[in-house]
């Protein structure tokens, strides 16, 4: 494997280094702090190239932006006032956007001889590693959770805002009652379980590239060993959308291979699936499916989004909201004779609802339009980094409906969507990528 030169080390720190990141109490917020060296490197380097669509994230940008204006006002159906909590959700969700811009940019603007395009594949691959690790924990030690150093320093008004907590306070798991008892949700090293059944799946597609089609016998030999670990918390994880997400990448790879590869896969499918089958895990699959209690959830959540929505559907609100009563109840929040009235906040069902309560109907489809033209551009590239990095943009138009893009699924989306990009650009030269 071609290493990359000291230019690409903002980007090994990122993924590399993230155990390291999220023990500190930053995790998804490290693209912030690395964003600032990156900025740096990019003036340097003047003029610096923009990707095909760039022009949509712009405009999503700008309508972020004017969107806080509605930051104080209330639709209807919903209740709380303008606080510092919002203020701060509002501020660090700014903060993510322009540092994943210039993430894109800076990966975009590095040559291929500073960054090979196998060196980043496999970087996403360390982390895939790093994220099943992360979900074995979750599962053997559930209540595993320690005081970062940055909760440490931060003012205590910020750090008990619910969205900071999340991302500064490492967990190995969230332990809830989707079965009807009390089970680990694996969430480590991310910032909840939502996100690692999103970042698994995307890894994953990356780990098969480097590990697999890239990869030598040694190689292959590790990556079959660690994608069976990975089965574990995978299926302990009780996600829905991320055991559909596999489906979804599986019955994308048969349509898109062909001749030896497509029987490989078959045969590899089918001995993993009867595998799967004689498990114990199977059972646990069953019994998840059994009880679909969070689609009532859901579904309150949605409805109460999509009609906030309707009330600014230019510009949104700028943040999220809380609405009137649950699915259960129209009592408003928790209290302490009705422990189950709360609700999640509207928008926090998946990345399409949240930018139509934070962004209006535009902010949505200029969300939408990004990436589906990236999978147009980018459908008739069968290179092996070409087709995953389809794939994986196929699975952010599916996600959307069930999993919040912040914070760190959106950075994965956006370092994949940079690979096409970076693949575009190859083909200009000849021999500059993996074949």
């Amino acid at each position: 494997m071609v290493r990359a030169t000291p230019a690409a080390w903002p980007i090994g720190a990122l993924l590399i280094g993230y155990p390291v990141w999220w023990a500190l109490g930053f995790g998804g917020l490290a693209v912030i702090v690395l964003a600032v060296p990156m900025a740096v490197i990019l003036w340097r380097r003047r003029p610096v190239r923009t990707p095909p669509g760039f022009g949509l994230w712009l405009l999503l940008l700008a309508g972020y932006l004017l969107s806080g204006l509605m930051l104080a006002e209330q639709p209807p159906g919903t209740y709380g006032e303008l606080t510092q909590g919002r203020l701060v959700g509002y501020a660090m969700r700014l903060m993510l956007y322009l540092a994943m811009l210039i993430m894109v940019l800076y990966l975009g603007n590095l040559r291929e001889d500073e960054l090979p395009q196998l060196t980043l594949v496999r970087m996403l691959g360390a982390l895939f590693i790093t994220t099943v690790a992360g979900g074995l924990l979750g599962l053997l030690a559930p209540g595993f959770e320690f005081t970062s150093p940055l909760e440490l320093v931060l003012p205590e008004w910020i750090g008990d805002n619910p969205f900071v907590r999340n991302l500064i306070h490492p967990t190995a798991a969230q332990t809830q009652y989707v079965l009807g008892y009390a089970a680990p949700r694996p969430e480590a090293p991310f910032e909840w379980a939502n996100a690692w059944g999103s970042n698994v799946s995307v890894l994953l597609i990356w780990f098969v590239v480097g590990w697999w089609v890239y990869g030598g016998a040694g190689r292959r030999a590790a990556a079959v060993v660690i994608i069976a670990l990975a089965a574990v918390p995978v299926v302990h994880s009780l996600n829905r959308g991320l055991w559909i997400g596999i489906g979804v990448a599986v019955v994308y790879c048969l349509f898109r291979l062909g001749g030896r590869a497509r029987l490989a896969l078959c045969a590899v499918t089918t001995a993993g699936a009867l595998a799967f089958l004689l498990s114990p895990l199977a059972a646990i699959a069953a019994q998840r499916l059994d009880n679909p209690h969070s689609n009532d959830i859901r579904a309150f959540t949605i409805t109460s989004t999509v009609r906030a929505a309707t009330h600014s559907p230019i510009i949104g609100y700028g943040n999220t909201r809380n609405a009137h009563g649950n699915h259960r109840s129209i009592t408003t929040g928790k209290t302490g004779w009705c422990r189950g009235c709360g609700h999640p906040p509207l928008g926090s069902d998946g990345q399409l609802w949240h930018l139509l309560i934070t962004q209006g109907f535009v902010g949505a489809a200029l969300y939408v339009a990004f990436f589906a033209g990236a999978v147009r551009r980018h459908w008739r590239d069968r290179s092996p980094i070409g087709m995953a990095g389809v794939l994986v943009m196929i699975l952010v138009l599916l996600y959307m409906f069930v999993y919040d893009g912040l914070v760190t699924p959106l950075s994965l989306y956006l370092i994949s969507f940079a690979l096409l990009w970076r693949a575009s650009l190859s083909r200009s030269t000849p021999g500059a990528l993996p074949a």
